[in-house]
This record gives C-alpha cells, sequence and structure tokens, in this order.
C-alpha cells in the first residue's frame, strides 16, 4: 500500500477522497496508513526518529480535526508515548480541552487529567459501547494510550457506529428511534457502586439537583438506596457531518447480553425492578431479548481489533466509533483520557 507523508507545520494541500496522494510539505515527519483493508482505524506513524508527536498534533490539529471526523478512529503508533505525562501533553494537542471528572465508573487518577481503564473482569469481554451515551452529557472524544500491552488479548475492539445504524434491521432501528431508551439503575444494594461514589457527595440535595440538571428522574428508597431512571436517545445524528450514529449502551446494560451464569445470579438475588442495571424502551416496555441479540451481532460483525504495542496512542470520535475490551491474559496497563462535553440538546 502507498504511504501517505505529512509534515510539520501547514499543510499545502487537502486531502481528496480517500485516496492515497502525496502531499507537498517543508518537513516530512509522518506517514499514513490503514490498518489491513479496513477503513478504521488510520494509522499516523513516524516517517523520521524522534518526532516529537505532541508538537506536530498542535501544529497540524485542523488536519487532524477532519481526519477523525472521516475515519472516526486515529491510531498513533510508534511514537513513544509510555507517561502518563506525555500522555496527557498529547491529549491537550489533540483537544481543546480534557476533563476531570471520574465518578461514574471504577477507575484510577493516574495524573491530572489521566486515567486507567474501567475495572471489567479480565477473563471477560466488555462488550462495544460508546462512552457515557446513557448520560446526558459524555465525551465528544476520548484517548487510549497503551503503557504496557497485555500477554495475551486484551486488545480494544473498535466499531463504526454509522454502519451499526446502517446495518441493524430496519424494524429494530425505526423501534428504537421512535421509544429511545430507558435506563434503569439501582444504588446502594450491595453490588456496584453507591450513590455516594457515583456522585461524590453524601448530600442527597446535591443529587437531586444533579439529577434535576440532567434531566434524570429519581427515587429515594426505603433501604436508603438510590433508583434513576434515564430516557436517552438510541440514534443521533452528529453534529459536524449530520451523519447517523448508533449511540446508546442498551447491550451493556440488557440482561440478555450477560453470560448465562451472571443473569441467573442477579434474577435470583433481586427483584426485577431492583437490579443493578436494566433497560427498556423508552416507554416501558421491554426490549426483546432477540433484538439484543440482533444487536451484537452486527457489532460483532463490524468490530476491527489490533494488538497493543506499548506506545500506542487510539483517538476515537465518541459518536462516530464504539469501542470495547477483549478479555486478556497478564498484566495490562492503558492510560486513558477524556475530553469535550457535549450533550443530547447539542446534536
Amino acid at each position: 500500500m502507498k504511504e501517505l507523508k505529512i509534515g510539520n507545520f501547514n499543510l499545502q494541500h487537502k486531502l481528496q477522497n480517500r485516496g492515497r496522494k502525496s502531499i507537498s510539505l517543508e518537513t516530512e515527519l509522518i506517514k499514513l496508513d490503514n490498518f489491513g483493508n479496513q477503513q478504521i482505524p488510520l494509522i499516523i506513524k513516524p516517517s523520521i526518529s524522534d518526532v516529537d508527536i505532541a508538537d506536530w498534533a498542535e501544529a497540524n490539529r485542523e488536519f487532524i480535526d477532519a481526519n477523525l471526523i472521516k475515519y472516526g478512529a486515529i491510531l498513533f503508533k510508534g511514537f513513544n508515548i509510555t507517561t502518563a505525562d506525555a500522555f496527557e501533553r498529547f491529549g491537550l494537542a489533540v483537544c481543546s480541552e480534557l476533563f476531570n471528572e471520574n465518578g461514574e465508573h471504577t477507575r484510577e487518577t493516574v495524573t491530572g487529567k489521566v486515567y486507567t481503564p474501567v475495572f471489567y473482569p479480565a477473563d471477560s469481554k466488555l462488550l462495544w459501547h460508546n462512552e457515557n451515551s446513557f448520560n446526558h452529557q459524555w465525551p465528544a472524544k476520548i484517548l487510549f494510550g497503551c503503557r504496557q500491552p497485555a500477554q495475551q488479548g486484551g486488545e480494544t475492539p473498535i466499531v463504526d457506529s454509522r454502519k451499526v445504524f446502517q446495518l441493524i434491521e430496519p424494524q429494530i432501528r425505526e423501534q428504537f428511534v421512535e421509544k429511545q431508551v430507558m435506563y434503569v439503575r439501582n444504588y446502594g444494594n450491595g453490588l456496584g457502586l453507591d450513590w455516594q461514589r457515583v456522585f461524590q457527595t453524601q448530600s442527597r440535595a446535591d443529587v437531586e439537583k444533579f439529577c434535576q440538571n440532567n434531566l434524570i428522574d429519581f427515587e429515594w428508597k426505603k433501604d436508603g438506596g438510590l433508583r434513576t431512571i434515564s430516557i436517552r436517545p438510541a440514534v443521533i445524528k452528529h453534529p459536524q457531518t449530520g451523519e447517523f450514529s448508533w449511540f446508546n449502551q442498551a447491550q451493556h446494560w440488557h440482561l440478555a447480553c450477560l453470560n448465562a451464569q451472571t443473569r441467573e445470579s442477579l434474577l435470583s438475588s433481586f427483584k426485577k425492578e431492583d437490579l443493578p442495571r436494566n433497560c427498556f424502551y423508552g416507554d416501558g416496555t421491554p426490549i426483546a431479548d432477540s433484538t439484543m441479540v440482533d444487536i451484537c451481532g452486527v457489532y460483532q460483525r463490524l468490530e476491527i481489533s489490533f494488538p497493543w504495542q506499548q506506545g500506542d496512542i487510539l483517538l476515537l470520535d465518541n459518536i462516530l466509533t464504539a469501542h470495547g475490551r477483549n478479555p486478556y491474559v497478564g498484566e495490562r496497563k492503558l492510560f486513558v483520557a477524556m475530553s469535550e462535553l457535549i450533550s443530547f440538546s447539542e446534536t
């Protein structure tokens, strides 16, 4: 495959369509490639040694933004970004801001606005999702950096959410578009995070204010726990391209997407209304198990996985591209950063 070489400062010509045309530049520092015969991710590599990718990215932010919207995912390889400080510096070069809200999931802050990935058992697959798509606000971009790849597995599979929208059976798609998705969560029942941890407060009044500001219905339970109900779109348009994207986390919340042992354990421990997480159509009617099986099948057919190498950075447009995590063996260390909060009212 012919490689594209891109230089340090101002581009003298623009990329046209999806062709592989050379671009005339003052200094040739990087080259472009694809992952095998897949459209995503676009791969950016150094064409000379000792490229300061953060400096290059800052000078070529417009080029990066244009290609991120086009492809939805960019993989930066061979730039030796192996420390949290270097990763954060790069993140600030490609994003307008990085944010440090960290209460929704079990993560640890590494430094500044850099985190560890969400905790999830190493022997299980974390299904594909667009980060925080069940919330009223979510990051427009998300970055992953590989400090240490797993001994085996541990890839971060990605899926083009535009193609998910296109390939889901029309009848299923129309139901979700019309009815949306209702996410029901119970806190403080002995499984998962309690509301104090998630909302980072001991004050019920603060929780109620947050819920009201973020379009979340809530109910305080007799046992001191909290139930929240959120109705969110299942499909949105990208605010810049106008493309439709399958943008929800039904497969993370629906019981049919859990393994049989976990599902049976939950149903034997909780009443359905008290399950830690569950989801329905926005009108409260159940989503059939077979529907979720079909949706997961589309994700599985579309997923693209690549082996992590130390120093790799993956930049995702969170609307255009979903991500997950494969099971792994051995120690796996990744950096995570999120940026540019956006809400459903802005799409």
